[in-house]
């Protein structure tokens, strides 16, 4: 999956998830590492029930690594 202007919604399992946080991930949403040397770090979620989550992909979001519907109102 790629990053793009809008969320990824995805299932999730119960657990600890690492969300990418650089953009670079191959597989993003989730982090792979293409952080590494620079600034940035995964976004680390404890995921307390499973089902259907948002993950911003537009990198604008108040909640991030989730969406909160910025992306509508981006260019």
């Amino acid at each position: 999956m790629q990053r793009e202007n809008r969320p990824a919604i995805i299932t999730e399992d119960t657990g600890v998830k690492y969300y990418c946080a650089c953009g670079n991930s191959g597989n993003w949403p989730y982090c792979d590492g293409s952080h590494a040397g620079s600034s940035f770090s995964p976004f680390k979620v404890e995921i307390e029930k499973s089902g259907n989550v948002a993950i911003c992909g537009c990198g604008k979001s108040a909640k991030l690594p989730f969406c909160d519907g910025t992306h509508n109102t981006l260019q």
